[in-house]
């Protein structure tokens, strides 16, 4: 995968003498990162990975934070607040800089409504910030084409990158061409980190993918490892077998 520059962040820590008695600090993936020395990055595409409920997205929300963009998503300058329901895990989270990116942006499916809406409000009716993001309205179309408009025209050169579950909204064809303008980008010195469950994202060519386990063990995998790949494709080789096996246990 051709990329150019070192990255923007290096690794991130979490302070080893914060309170696991309370949450998000006792989820297990937070004991974890609290016990490393730290967390390498790649210079180019991280993917965190691992069932619903193993801190995924907690983590890509706190490493978001620390690093300086709004807990609901936008880039660094979005400062708004609809419902305040982060943790405080990124007060706690140490940043290591390479160097600092020209641009970035937060992106998160569960609340871009919220942050089209902040777009819209900051653009007052001028249309001079709408056209950094497709010239129109990211409300008049659909959830996935607004993201895929966003990524196209408003992520640039020399950008850091955290997205949260992306493919959330996208369709497979979506999911291909995220990957397409990823490439891109990534060729124009940025840096992506991306919490997924997309064996399709999980493909990118030379992407670091950290596993999270149920008992918070952070594990670098192989494509072929990774639980949503391994799982994908035993379905789809075997659906029958599958479905007989998890109906029978209904009954």
């Amino acid at each position: 995968m051709t990329r150019h520059g070192e990255g923007f962040i290096r690794y991130v820590a979490l302070d080893s003498r914060v309170d696991t008695d309370r949450y998000p600090f006792s989820l297990p993936v937070v004991t974890t990162l609290a016990c490393l020395d730290r967390l390498d990055l790649d210079p180019a595409v991280t993917f965190l990975t691992g069932d619903n409920g193993s801190g995924k997205s907690t983590l890509i929300e706190a490493l978001a934070t620390a690093a300086g963009f709004n807990a609901e998503g936008g880039s660094r300058s979005f400062r708004f607040t609809s419902r305040a329901t982060e943790s405080d895990l990124g007060d706690h989270l140490t940043v290591c800089w390479n160097r600092r990116p020209r641009t970035g942006f937060f992106l998160r499916a569960e609340s871009f409504y919220n942050v089209a809406t902040e777009i819209e409000r900051l653009d007052e009716g001028s249309g001079e910030l709408l056209h950094a993001y497709g010239g129109r309205s990211l409300h008049e179309r659909s959830h996935g084409q607004s993201f895929l408009d966003l990524v196209h025209h408003r992520f640039g050169p020399n950008g850091l990158y955290v997205l949260d579950e992306p493919e959330a909204v996208l369709s497979v064809q979506g999911c291909l061409a995220m990957m397409v303008r990823i490439r891109e980008l990534l060729q124009q010195g940025c840096q992506f980190v991306v919490a997924t469950h997309s064996p399709i994202l999980l493909a990118m060519p030379g992407a670091r993918i950290l596993q999270i386990e149920s008992d918070g063990t952070i594990e670098q995998v192989e494509y072929e490892q990774a639980e949503p790949v391994a799982l994908t494709r035993a379905f789809i080789n075997h659906p029958d077998r599958f479905l007989d096996r998890m109906f029978a246990e209904e009954t």
